[in-house]
């Protein structure tokens, strides 16, 4: 069984928003004064990633946009993503609307310290009233 992959999108570094600062701690006088420390955060998601580990900007870009990609934020925007562009969430809505329909709820009161079931219509919602799904 060899199933295709087929790419659904990409992230690149355009969809990043970069910003560069000066370094902190050891690291001499090329450190302090060049802007090597790098902040990555992915627009979609408002992921961030930060790295000041190398004197190298380069370096830095790199690995700050593997510590983002790797954020549980990213994790969960990237998971939606992928079921948005597969189709997934719109089935998800979809059975939600259907077992949300009134022919599937059930309204219960409670009377004399007993649950009670009502028909939907005689509901108002002065009174503290409890309403689960049937089922569908």
């Amino acid at each position: 069984m060899d199933k295709k992959r087929t790419l659904l999108f990409s992230v690149t570094a355009a969809d990043c928003i970069w910003s560069y600062t000066k370094g902190s701690g050891a690291g001499g006088q090329k450190r302090n004064k060049t802007s090597s420390a790098v902040h990555c955060t992915h627009k979609a998601s408002g992921a961030h990633g930060y790295s000041e580990a190398s004197r190298s900007q380069a370096e830095n870009k790199s690995d700050a946009f593997v510590k983002m990609c790797n954020t549980d934020k990213f994790k969960q925007w990237h998971k939606l993503e992928c079921m948005k562009r597969m189709g997934i969430l719109d089935e998800i809505e979809r059975k939600v609307t259907q077992s949300m329909d009134i022919s599937n709820l059930k309204v219960e009161i409670k009377v004399d310290e007993k649950w009670t079931e009502v028909p939907y219509d005689f509901v108002t919602f002065d009174d503290p009233v409890t309403i689960t799904n049937s089922g569908a």
